[in-house]
This record gives C-alpha cells, structure tokens and sequence, in this order.
C-alpha cells in the first residue's frame, strides 16, 4: 500500500507541475466563440486515466478504498474558494450565469465538508454521505456545463476567459478533476459499507432470542 501511496503522491504532484506550466505557456487558451478543447481534455483526462485504473487495478482500487473517507471528504473544504467566482462576477471578470451558480455551489459544498466529513462518513449514515457526494460531483459538473455554455449563450456577452489563464486555470484544470475523484473515491467506499439498518435489525433480533434460548437451555 505505501507504494501506490508513494506513487499517487508523485503523481498528483506532477499533474500540478504539468498544470501550472501549462497554464504559464497559456496552452489553455483559444479564441473567441471557440469550445475550450484544450482546457477539457485537461479537465477530462485526469479521471478516465484514474478511472480506467482502478477498475483494470485490483491492487489500486484496494489502496483508494483502504483510504479514509473523512480525510478525503474534509479536503473539499477547500471549495470554499469558491467565493472568488463571484467576486470576479462582481467585477465584470467573469459571465454571472457561470460564476454566481459554480462560485455558491463551491461555497456550500466547501462549508458543509467538515461537518459531513465528521457526522456523516459512516455507515450509520451511508444514505446521506452518499447524497452529498453526488451533490458535489453535480455542482462540478454543472459548473463546468455553464462555463462552456456561457459564451455560446450570449457570445457577446462576459466570457469565461479568466478561467484559462493563472491562476483560475489550475481550478478546471488540477482542483475540479481532483475534486471529482475524490468524490468518486467516497462513493466507492460507502457503497461497501455494511447496511446499518439490516445490521442492527439482525442484532436486536438475536438479543431478543437470546434470553429464550438461555431458558431453555
């Protein structure tokens, strides 16, 4: 397990070395009315590599499930950056039909991750950890549909060309497909997870005979 920790760890670091260099060397930016291929193969490969690795990977898949599900949910707080979004909407920087949505989904998923990573990550609560997942996974996804569709809706308009160079660029490219995985990872775990109700249910069943069997015994 330490060497696929070593190995992610190396990984995930050169993923962000390849990001910012990229984001530096502006290869992330396209002209105008033009779909952001660059930018979305950056955001997409990430996790049909990882995802094609942990299927294909019994050894990988074990490691990211030995993993702890409140460490990698805590680490979503980080989307409460999510606040510079809507200041750059303020400003004029950024289209609000993106940014208001993708800048308060963020928020909310970033203030509520210790609170879930702490009451909710056990099977006791699987239901409502795995709901709030998959919250996350749709406020990342609807957040970079409503980029690509912003400038096509109103080409005129405010586009999303902030998002392409540094450093907003790591955001798509590095912290939304890390982000995903994450919540790909949590979902993973929980659907494993015992069913707290079936499991109870079973117990208080064997307590209630237990007395019985001991009469008769």
């Amino acid at each position: 397990m330490s060497r696929y920790a070593k190995l992610t760890t190396g990984l995930i670091g050169a993923w962000f070395v390849f990001s910012l260099g990229a984001s530096a060397l502006h290869l992330y930016t396209n002209g105008p009315n033009q779909p952001p291929l660059p930018m979305g193969l950056a955001a997409v490969t990430p996790i049909v590599i990882f995802l094609a690795w942990f299927f294909s990977s019994a050894e990988f898949r074990q490691f990211a499930l030995s993993l702890s599900p409140r460490t990698l949910t805590i680490l979503q707080s980080w989307r409460i950056e999510g606040f510079t979004l809507i200041a750059l909407a303020a400003y004029g920087i950024l289209p609000g039909l993106f940014a208001l949505p993708a800048g308060w989904g963020d928020m909310a998923i970033g203030v509520t991750a210790p609170f879930v990573a702490l009451a909710l990550a056990a099977p006791g609560h699987r239901k409502s950890f795995i709901f709030w997942q998959i919250l996350g996974i749709t406020d990342l996804v609807t957040a970079v549909s409503l980029g690509v569709l912003a400038s096509v809706l109103n080409p005129h308009g405010i586009g999303a060309g902030a998002m392409t160079v540094l450093p907003m660029s790591l955001i798509p490219t590095f912290e939304v497909p890390l982000f995903l995985i994450l919540h790909i990872i949590c979902i993973a775990q929980a659907v494993r997870w015992p069913d707290f109700a079936a499991s109870l249910s079973s117990s208080q069943s064997w307590n209630a005979a237990a007395p019985n069997e001991r009469a008769s015994s």
